[in-house]
């Protein structure tokens, strides 16, 4: 069995087009194809995206190995721009609707003379009094040959030479069983004594039929895959076409091709930001709900990036480019979600032993089932023998099993994407569903990874502005962590902030200063040591067991204040860790915090595990302590440290809103930094492996159960024969079943709040 390839593979991969695959059988002849060029480590190839990829060999040899076996092949190069996946498959719908209709016009009428003739025999009478049999025919002859050699020419084209190399695949049966009961008819019609008397029928409505209803199907499911791509073709649809950039002073339009890295891009209100960049002068709201899934508009001042793709609701900026053509984020997330789409799941590879031997097993059955009818069944024989083997060839459908497991991929991965979940390796998808424990990184992943003023706890002779703009004032004079916030926490309240003289710092206890003449002291209880702090006792206590260290602050030499500064915890976090129980799932927690504080923390949000004091350098051990128990372990984490335990984990979920290197290391990104983005990605994993069951338990279901029928074997018993022409809509309806089904999964619901 073939291992999809990986992204870290030693090697590097190559991606390749294919075309002209048609069923599961195609896939596997095109992946032993390519494994027998030298130098290839492993390969994957979709049906469902008509990709390979390929990690080591020479890129002519694979090209030539594919089109030694009846497929074209081209290289697609790695840094290619995005395509319109949708495109393809329009193209494919608009030729196979025409054919369709080419092919329904000579066999309406040859269907419904034959049908209604055996429903209403006057009809039938009334027919043969118009027009001698023999005339008649040839009539027919003629209609079919028609509709066989000119809209259903490709079966033949393909699946003939398929057949005499010894692969024969899904047009291979088409070809034998409409070209059976097609080569039956024309020597019943023209050279009638190679027959018994008895065995002189026609079947050219029943050839022409089945070329038409197996045209119907796979228009309709070239029809559906367009919509499968949609995802994509969203995606794609948002990138600009030009941008305004500035030359000698002016602003001049130009393809979004031509920007280059540090142009000036001038954006007015209502335009798409072309490339990725930095405000260099101006400010506005940005719509970046297609990469942050969230609603409102953001704000964006002189500093702030920006995204190519997103949308410039108001306001006028100028920004300098600083990722352009496929470095910009819009063109990674396509190619993560192309990458995504292409790869194969570890559930494929039962599918895949089954198909390697499904053509040449119907052919063989069909052949069983013609002997079986000669020798053993009524008058006459031959026909039966003929009619029940062409029924058999013509049932079986390897697509809808090739199709079953890609097409729910393709779609899932492409509603994640819109729901702001990236998988980045389409195995993922199925590894996430087993998980049995989600472990968080602390900082930056369930807290905002920022300090924030939490606490302010005043003594009843102090009012709350006051004391805060004289703190405020004092620690605006120092660069620590503790002191921005307060700032911050000022500034954002609207107080206004005093003079500051005689500042003094010792070093690890606190700061003095005097702020319009008062004096202010801020640090801990041994800065401020001669002070009674016995007012404070409660607090203190309450402070200490929710795993909280205040700082304190003294006016004029008066204790006014206990103040706590901390990581605030994101607005979702909790409500997070609660979906996750309702989904079964245990959680964890991964913090360098000291036990009392982790603890605390995860006391606040309901995890129940917590693994506190962990180094940097020890996340990975504490992935492996929390996989006892063979669980499968889920880490989501943002930072360049968790880039280990990102890697170490059996599913690797990276904040986007992280570092690049964490989302690298993941299997799994969230855009936008929303802990909701790890319910949405379960959901739509959980979702799709429900879908590729149920295509699976059709796909085999159906052969397993029709092909039989079509071999007669409720006859002996109930008197039933399986027609041919029923056989061929069947087949057709089998493919569009699995594509429909796997549509279904555009219809999942994200989490929004």
């Amino acid at each position: 069995m073939n291992e999809t390839v990986h992204s870290n593979s030693k090697s590097s991969a190559v991606s390749i087009e294919i075309e002209g695959m048609t069923c599961a059988s195609c896939v596997n002849r095109v992946e032993k194809a390519l494994l027998k060029v030298p130098g290839v480590e492993n390969s994957a190839v979709n049906l469902a995206t008509e990709r390979a990829t390929i990690a080591g060999g020479d890129v002519d040899a694979l090209l030539k190995a594919v089109e030694k076996v009846g497929y074209k092949a081209s290289l697609r190069q790695p840094d290619a721009p995005a395509h319109d996946h949708m495109h393809h498959h329009d193209e494919d719908a608009a030729i196979l609707k025409r054919d369709v209709i080419i092919a329904a016009i000579p066999t309406l009428p040859l269907f419904l003379i034959e049908m209604i003739g055996h429903i209403h025999m006057p009809f039938h009478m009334w027919v043969m009094s118009l027009v001698p049999t023999q005339t008649l025919w040839v009539a027919y002859f003629a209609l079919a040959s028609f509709v066989l050699f000119v809209p259903g020419r490709r079966f033949f084209k393909i699946g003939f030479p398929a057949l005499f190399r010894g692969a024969p695949e899904m047009n291979s049966l088409v070809a034998l069983g409409s070209g059976a009961a097609w080569l039956y008819s024309s020597v019943v019609t023209f050279v009638p004594q190679l027959v018994p008397a008895e065995t002189r029928y026609v079947y050219f409505e029943a050839a022409a039929v089945i070329v038409t209803l197996i045209l119907v199907g796979r228009w309709l499911e070239a029809m559906a895959k367009g919509r499968t791509g949609e995802a994509i073709s969203q995606l794609v649809q948002q990138q600009a076409k030009t941008a305004r950039i500035v030359r000698a002073d002016k602003a001049v339009e130009v393809p979004v091709e031509e920007v280059r890295v540090g142009d000036i891009i001038v954006v007015r209100p209502g335009e798409k930001i072309a490339v990725d960049g930095e405000i260099v002068e101006g400010e506005s709201h940005i719509d970046e709900s297609m990469i942050s899934g969230e609603p409102l508009p953001v704000s964006k001042t002189v500093g702030a990036s920006v995204i190519g793709g997103t949308l410039n609701t108001s306001g006028s900026f100028n920004f300098r480019a600083t990722k352009v053509g496929t470095d910009t984020m819009l063109a990674h997330i396509i190619r993560m979600v192309e990458d995504a789409q292409a790869g194969k799941l570890p559930i494929q590879a039962v599918v895949d032993r089954v198909t390697a031997v499904f053509v040449p097993i119907v052919i063989g059955l069909a052949i069983l089932t013609a002997i079986i009818w000669f020798w053993l069944g009524p008058d006459p024989a031959l026909t039966y023998a003929l009619v029940n083997a062409v029924a058999v060839l013509i049932i079986a459908c390897p697509c809808a099993m090739g199709l079953a497991t890609p097409m729910s991929i393709m779609v899932g991965t492409g509603r994640a994407a819109q729901l702001g979940v990236l998988f980045r390796k389409g195995e993922a998808l199925q590894q996430l569903r087993d998980a049995g424990i989600v472990a968080f990184d602390k900082t930056g992943t369930l807290t905002e990874g920022k300090p924030a003023l939490t606490d302010l706890i005043l003594d009843d002779d102090f009012e709350h502005d006051e004391v805060l703009a004289l703190i405020a004032a004092v620690e605006s004079r120092s660069e620590h962590p503790i002191a921005t916030a307060i700032v911050a926490a000022a500034e954002k309240a609207g107080l206004t902030i005093g003079a500051v003289t005689e500042f003094s710092s010792n070093s690890g206890t606190g700061v003095t200063a005097r702020v319009d003449g008062r004096l202010v002291a801020v640090g801990s209880q041994r800065h401020m040591s001669h002070l009674n702090f016995s007012d404070f006792s409660a607090a203190i206590d309450r402070l200490a067991a929710e795993g909280k260290t205040p700082v304190f602050a003294a006016i004029d030499d008066r204790l006014a204040a206990a103040i706590v500064v901390a990581d605030t915890i994101k607005p979702t976090s909790k409500s997070v860790i609660e979906a996750l129980h309702g989904m079964g799932l245990k959680t964890a927690m991964i913090s360098g915090d000291n036990r009392r504080t982790a603890e605390a923390i995860a006391a606040q949000l309901g995890i129940d595990e917590v693994r506190a004091e962990v180094l940097p350098a020890d996340k990975v051990e504490a992935i492996k302590s929390l996989r006892q128990g063979n669980r499968v372990v889920a880490y989501v984490g943002d930072g360049i440290n968790d880039a280990p335990a990102l890697a170490e984990a059996d599913i690797g979920i990276a904040v986007g809103s992280g570092t690049d290197a964490a989302i690298e290391s993941a299997d799994v990104v969230l855009l936008g930094g929303d802990l909701k983005g790890v319910l949405n990605a379960l959901t739509v994993s959980r979702a799709t492996l429900r879908n590729i069951r149920e295509n699976l338990f059709w796909a085999f279901g159906y052969n397993a159960v029709l092909i039989p029928v079509a071999a007669g074997v409720l006859y002996p018993a109930f008197g039933i024969l399986l027609s041919p022409m029923i056989g061929a809509g069947a087949m057709a309806l089998s493919s569009v079943f699995v594509v429909g089904n796997a549509q279904r999964l555009r219809g999942i619901k994200g989490v929004t709040s």
